[in-house]
């Protein structure tokens, strides 16, 4: 019967990957082949101990092709728009990975990164890192999201404009201020001004402030009037470092180097750009 079980699930794996689909969770699987929770359970640790079913979050599995075996994972941009699915949130796949997506990136990225409406914690799925940060207003940058396919359907991402935004909003995940304008230097060319100026509007002053002075000194100032107007129709703006870490740094924060009056922001380094 534990044979039988096994055949089953393993039949029923292969049928999802004739169909392009690699993700499936418990409940789907049980109903289709008519067994038990504790049935699904023990024949779905045997395909795990094999190596090729993943169990990233509980009741949801990825199936690992063949082609995919010494990476132990598929792509997460193959389940990403599945397992969002099943968790019931709205999300997309932003920050750097966002930015490589874009054509915008000089390096690899690191971890898959996802923007979404609840705290959850990392996936590692394989040699894939899948990272959450937290973002309560989904609905407010509905706008600046956009779908993107991929080898098993879709999934969400945010538009260049909003990614340029959430490299200000989100610097623990987009590294030094040095590599965030390295970025924006490629990614500056794939902006819509008048999306950016809208998405500002979600976004607190600061760090508008912040992109609009990255922005002008990179040479895109053809981007920034929109947004600039945008921002000052919210009301006086407060002055604002450039790089608030390295000005709260007591033993590396050089001394002031400029002001940008246009942006109120407060310039003690520029960053410099990678080739």
């Amino acid at each position: 019967m534990i044979h039988d079980q096994r055949s089953g699930l393993s039949g029923y794996v292969s049928g999802l990957l004739s169909a392009g689909r690699v993700a499936f969770t418990a409940e789907e699987a049980e109903r289709r082949l008519g067994i038990g929770h504790g049935a699904f359970l023990d024949a779905a640790e045997r395909l795990q101990r094999r190596e090729a079913l993943l169990n990233p979050r509980q009741g949801f599995y990825v199936v690992v092709p063949l082609q995919h075996a010494s990476w132990g994972a598929p792509p997460p941009t193959w389940f990403i728009d599945a397992l969002m699915r099943r968790e019931g949130h709205a999300y997309y796949v932003g920050l750097l990975k966002a930015a490589e997506l874009h054509g915008a990136t000089h390096q690899a990225v690191m971890e898959f990164q996802v923007v979404t409406a609840k705290r959850l914690p990392r996936i590692r799925a394989g040699r894939s890192t899948i990272a959450f940060y937290f973002r309560k207003d989904m609905k407010a940058v509905a706008a600046g999201t956009e779908n993107r396919k991929t080898d098993t359907g879709a999934m969400k991402i945010s538009s260049a404009a909003l990614t340029a935004l959430d490299l200000l909003r989100y610097p623990q995940a987009s590294g030094s201020l040095d590599n965030i304008a390295t970025v924006l230097s490629d990614l500056g060319r794939k902006i819509d001004p008048e999306q950016l100026a809208a998405l500002s509007a979600a976004v607190e002053r600061s760090i508008v402030q912040r992109l609009g002075c990255l922005l002008d000194h990179l040479g895109h100032d053809g981007l920034t009037g929109p947004m600039l107007e945008a921002l000052r129709a919210r009301g006086p703006l407060s002055w604002a470092e450039l790089d608030r870490r390295e000005a709260l740094d007591p033993d590396f924060a050089p001394e002031l180097r400029q002001r940008d009056l246009r942006w109120r922001i407060s310039v003690r380094r520029l960053p410099q750009v990678d080739a």
